[in-house]
């Protein structure tokens, strides 16, 4: 896979990683381009979320490495997204956009919150709780926490499964208007979300880690729904999935 000048590449070297004796990875490598969404499908079990753990630096691997082209420890360079928005109740919206510089003992910037809450379509609901909020919207809150981190690196992991399909749809093109030309790496199960967002398509085969590249249908993301190339390339990986 070519290099491109665009944002940190994420390299997976030669890892070996396991759960106490059951082997995850064995001598794994795969390079993430920068500046591309990197999406990942496979069975339950086949190690998607394994992968994330790994890139944000939350678990080591026994054998090998993960690294970013940028300086510092990749860990500092990634911002996370998971299926729930883990918003805390007691918290206005505006508050939970802003955690990440409370937690990292930074000034929390409460005009550039409501900025991002207006790029998701939430203006003027900063002082919200978020009970008050539909699940569409929640997710939207935690999207803009995500770009409020301005990290180089995204991971999402699933984070729009629980929504119905429109709202997902929406989301999805959001997303990736928002986070265009940093590096987003996306664990789904859904081929669909791959085949619209997703600069490169990787499908994760059975323990041990294997990894199959599936090609990306052409056109710029987020790329249409009902497009002939969507549904050809979905399809593709529908027959992958049920032969994995």
């Amino acid at each position: 896979m070519s290099l491109t000048p665009c944002g940190p590449d994420i390299l997976f070297d030669d890892v070996t990683f396991g759960w106490q004796s059951k082997p995850l990875c064995a001598r794994f490598s795969l390079r993430l381009r920068g500046g591309k969404t990197s999406a990942l499908l496979g069975r339950s079990g086949a190690g998607k979320s394994t992968l994330l753990r790994l890139a944000a630096g939350l678990s080591t691997p026994q054998q090998g490495g993960v690294s970013s082209s940028l300086p510092g420890a990749l860990s500092q360079q990634v911002a996370w997204m998971g299926q729930r928005d883990d918003l805390y109740p007691w918290l206005s919206v505006r508050d939970n956009v802003m955690l990440s510089a409370r937690l990292n003992g930074q000034r929390p910037d409460g005009k550039r919150a409501e900025a991002l809450l207006a790029q998701v379509d939430l203006a003027g609901l900063g002082d919200a709780r978020p009970d008050s909020l539909s699940g569409g919207m929640r997710q939207r809150v935690a999207l803009a926490r995500t770009l409020y981190q301005d990290r180089p690196v995204v991971l999402m992991d699933e984070p729009f499964a629980a929504l119905d399909v429109m709202t997902r749809l929406r989301l999805q093109s959001l997303t990736a208007g928002l986070l265009r030309g940093k590096k987003l790496l996306l664990v789904t199960h859904d081929p669909l979300e791959a085949c619209r967002l997703a600069h490169d398509i990787w499908l994760l085969e059975d323990v041990p880690l294997r990894v199959r590249d599936v090609p990306a249908p052409d056109g710029e993301v987020p790329r249409a729904a009902q497009s002939e190339a969507i549904l050809r390339a979905q399809s593709q990986l529908f027959q992958l999935l049920s032969h994995d």
